[in-house]
């Protein structure tokens, strides 16, 4: 069976504007679940709702999200193996030790994407000099998921109103998180 040109571009654009349509719709459906988490609170931000995750920090100790509630939260994504993470780590920590109007956070993922156990990733890492960063573990990349985390490391930028402004893969300088702040609420 031969198609005509004409077909085939009628086709084409016909799946283009299917796939449009299709992730408009998700779209949608993502900020309405937004401004239905935010609830009550002016959705001040451009974006969907931050995942709400419940993480436990190298001690055990339970962190969620909604703990920062009203804050501007700064959420990186990095790994022990990633020379690229490990590189940025003094800078890091430079920068959660420092008074700004955005709390640091950072998640590893044990068991998921190559990580160490938390058990081992927590040895390696309390041998380390950065005594003002938080780790938190998402076991096995539950909320990595949920972030849409692709590679390591990435950036994530919550607005006081809960809403996830800005994500970013790739290294992210200490003067680009404060300023790429100042445009979030």
């Amino acid at each position: 069976m031969k198609f005509s040109k004409q077909w085939i571009k009628f086709m084409l654009l016909a799946g283009v504007l299917l796939t449009v349509l299709s992730a408009c719709g998700a779209k949608e459906t993502v900020q309405s679940s937004a401004a239905s988490t935010v609830k009550n609170n002016e959705v001040m931000n451009k974006g969907t709702a931050a995942p709400s995750f419940s993480l436990s920090d190298l001690n055990g100790n339970e962190i969620q999200l909604a703990d920062f509630k009203g804050q501007k939260v700064y959420v990186k994504y990095w790994a022990s193996w990633c020379s690229i993470c490990l590189a940025g780590l003094e800078d890091l920590n430079t920068l959660a030790g420092q008074d700004h109007d955005f709390r640091v956070i950072t998640i590893v993922t044990p068991n998921y994407k190559g990580e160490k156990s938390a058990k081992d990733f927590t040895e390696w890492f309390t041998k380390q000099p950065y005594s003002n960063i938080t780790v938190l573990f998402d076991e096995n990349g539950v909320w990595a998921k949920q972030f849409g985390l692709r590679g390591y490391p990435s950036s994530y930028y919550i607005g006081s109103d809960g809403i996830l402004a800005k994500s970013s893969p790739g290294h992210a300088s200490n003067e680009l998180i404060m300023e790429s702040f100042k445009e979030i609420r």
